[in-house]
């Protein structure tokens, strides 16, 4: 990919880094064996992550606060959430309540500290645009107001302009994706509706996308090439002319591949990092030829 410089500026406001960090297939290639504090590596390397074990199971608020010591190290460092499947998967007529009290107690100490930069709600392909989908929706963001909420759709129903017109009145982002091209699948976009933006990028697994006996691995394990992110770089740049900050997160995670790929995408913004793994480097070698200019 043509490198493009950022101004300071603008570098401060963008913030490229990977969904999770404690895999264990990153071990040998991503940290040392051994590792006991891996986010303290990472963000040695990212200004971001976005947590996901949100999603699985509620987290103590001592958990982000021992998060947010060992990215003390950065002070550009930001966290986005994700929000429990409780609200996006597991859906009853109403959002459930109590969920969302025990979730934004959760992530008060990155408020506390202005570390958080946005709760990321993921609806899956099945989330079809309906009457009920909408009303559960509304539903759902005004228990959030007053935070920095993002939403994910997959399903390309929700590509309406009425849906757009409704999230920007509630200055609410719009996640953009990159997914495998199938069936009625949201394609690339470059939405703006709030003062930030989001970008998640999935990987291209066609294969295994939509393959119920397929892991998570299996469905994450996509590689970027050079060509395929070269179109986020001009999207992510159109888009950062409208927000104050921009979010873009790394999901093929499988052996490293977001950290890779994340890397490469701060390169072609002129933003270098020093130390990269040899680990790393000897799994992905085109990382070598990326150096401080």
């Amino acid at each position: 990919m043509k490198t493009k410089s950022l101004s300071n500026f603008a570098q401060k406001r963008l913030f490229i880094g990977t969904a999770g960090w404690s895999y264990a297939d990153w071990k040998g290639i991503v940290y040392p064996n051994g590792c006991r504090q891996p986010l303290a590596l990472l963000c040695q390397w990212m200004d971001l992550v976005e947590i996901n074990v949100t999603w699985y199971r509620p987290v103590p608020a001592s958990s982000f606060l021992s998060w947010l010591r060992q990215t003390s190290s950065n002070p550009n460092f930001r966290f986005t959430v994700k929000a429990p499947a409780v609200l996006t998967h597991e859906l009853g007529s109403k959002p459930d309540k109590a969920c969302v009290s025990r979730f934004l107690e959760s992530v008060q100490p990155l408020i506390d500290h202005e570390k958080l930069g946005a709760l990321l709600f993921q609806f899956p392909w099945s989330f079809k645009r309906s009457p009920a989908a909408r009303y559960y929706l509304a539903q759902l963001t005004d228990l959030f107001r007053g935070t920095p909420t993002c939403i994910e759709m997959r399903h390309r129903s929700w590509m309406a302009p009425s849906f757009f017109e409704a999230l920007h009145a509630r200055n609410i982002a719009f996640c953009n994706i990159d997914q495998p091209d199938l069936k009625d699948c949201i394609p690339p976009t470059a939405e703006v509706t709030a003062p930030f933006a989001y970008v998640r990028l999935h990987g291209r697994n066609s294969t295994s996308w939509f393959e119920k006996k397929a892991g998570r691995d299996e469905r994450y394990n996509y590689l970027y090439k050079a060509d395929e992110l070269s179109p986020w770089v001009n999207r992510v740049m159109e888009m950062q002319q409208k927000v104050n900050d921009l979010y873009i997160v790394t999901n093929n995670h499988y052996q490293g591949k977001a950290v890779a790929n994340a890397l490469e995408l701060q390169a072609s913004f002129g933003i270098f990092r020093q130390r990269i793994p040899e680990t790393l480097l000897f799994a992905y070698p085109q990382l070598k030829t990326m150096s401080p200019r």
